[in-house]
């Protein structure tokens, strides 16, 4: 019997929307790219975007950003820390996220995950305690979002400003409440393969209206700030802009003008990603030897990407188990790897970071973790052929 296989690309997007290819046309054919490139009593397409959303993601205050590696350092900076500092951090995430905080000259303290690829609570609780760190940025590694509510008490409990990495978490919510307001402050990303695409780009976004300030300032704006969209008052601005240096991380209007365009599409996405979700979880989740973490009552999640587990896999064989899937079209990434390939690396592969810890659990659950994408060009015809091929080679590998 013939076997079947996948044939679409698992990198390949969704078009930008037409209204928003004409937008930027537009803007090109002006020739004024930058932000504050202006004519006069003309807003940007980057101010607009910033008041859009932040009345979308329910905060007072959002600057838009180069990227989301840049909006995490921007967040770091204007939260406070400095050279030296220790910075918590999940040990599962991907390397801008270290990168960010060695950007600034401070120090990750990582943190064990658990067996659902969140924060590890207690040890969380112990390192809070125990290594002197006062500020903890907390990625929703692929859209897993832990108990915020608790995450809250131990930060409350011991001092440490709360700093969000929410690129793959836009649009998720805990008991209700969007990602990225339950810190001090949060990052967001629309790189392309994130939940809206600019190609590079971010938000900062926050409801202290001093650090709002401060992160204007500190983006870019030289002394207009006052150009920019969801910011706090004159007066704020007038304690903070001249001791706040400018990092030059500013949004272009181009990339603010595709975003535009696709935000009032972006809810409507995120049910179609979770319908996607849905499919391949229940799939997976009835499959023998695979071991899929439910997701909690209280998680509103985004299903953008999913992961599971193939404990029984011997590690010698998974190469050839991700091969074979290849070869059938079907395309996974391994977060065991100790080589860091492409996107995807283990904590313990970034050698430029001192002292580097040995966390069994988080390297137990990474060495059989498996990673795959769920493009919007994808169907629920294509998810179902998806759930096929895997079923039919775990069951060769592992039967």
């Amino acid at each position: 019997m013939t076997e079947v296989e996948f044939t679409k690309s698992f990198t390949q997007q969704e078009p930008i929307p037409d209204d928003g290819i004409t937008l930027v046309n537009e803007i090109m054919r002006t020739g004024r790219l930058h932000r504050y490139n202006l004519e006069p009593d003309e807003e940007s397409q980057a101010s607009m975007l910033e008041t859009e959303f932040s009345k979308w993601q329910d905060v007072d205050y959002c600057v838009a950003c180069t990227s989301g590696g840049y909006a995490i350092q921007l967040a770091l900076r204007v939260s406070g820390v400095n050279l030296g500092d220790k910075v918590l951090a999940n040990a599962y995430t991907l390397a801008p996220v270290p990168g960010a905080i060695h950007n600034v000259g401070a120090k990750p303290v990582f943190v064990e995950i658990d067996n659902s690829y969140h924060i590890d609570l207690d040890d969380l609780e112990n390192k809070s305690k125990s290594s002197g760190a006062k500020f903890l940025l907390l990625s929703h590694m692929r859209g897993h979002i832990a108990d915020m509510d608790q995450i809250n008490l131990i930060c409350k409990r011991n001092s440490i400003t709360l700093i969000e990495d929410c690129a793959h978490t836009m649009g998720s919510k805990w008991r209700g409440i969007r990602s990225g307001n339950f810190g001090r402050v949060a990052a967001f990303s629309t790189q392309t393969y994130k939940h809206m695409n600019s190609g590079e780009g971010g938000f900062l976004t926050t409801n202290d209206a001093e650090l709002a300030a401060k992160a204007v300032v500190s983006s870019g704006s030289y002394m207009l700030y006052g150009r920019h969209g969801a910011i706090p008052t004159e007066e704020i601005f007038r304690k903070v802009r001249q001791f706040s240096p400018n990092y030059s991380g500013r949004m272009d209007q181009i990339r603010a003008g595709l975003l535009r365009a696709q935000l009032p599409r972006l809810d409507k996405n995120i049910s179609r990603w979770n319908c996607l979700y849905s499919c391949l979880f229940r799939r997976l989740a009835c499959m023998d030897n695979v071991t899929i973490p439910t997701r909690n009552k209280n998680e509103f999640y985004v299903g953008s990407s999913i992961q599971f587990r193939l404990e029984t896999l011997k590690t010698n064989l998974i190469a050839d188990f991700m091969k074979a899937c290849l070869n059938r079209g079907v395309e996974l990434k391994w977060f065991g790897d100790s080589e860091p390939k492409a996107f995807t690396s283990r904590y313990d592969s970034w050698s430029y970071i001192e002292n580097l810890p040995i966390l069994p659990n988080t390297l137990a659950v990474l060495a059989k973790t498996f990673d795959m994408r769920i493009p919007l060009t994808f169907t629920l015809e294509d998810c179902e052929i998806i759930a096929d091929v895997l079923q039919s080679e775990i069951d060769k590998f592992l039967n």
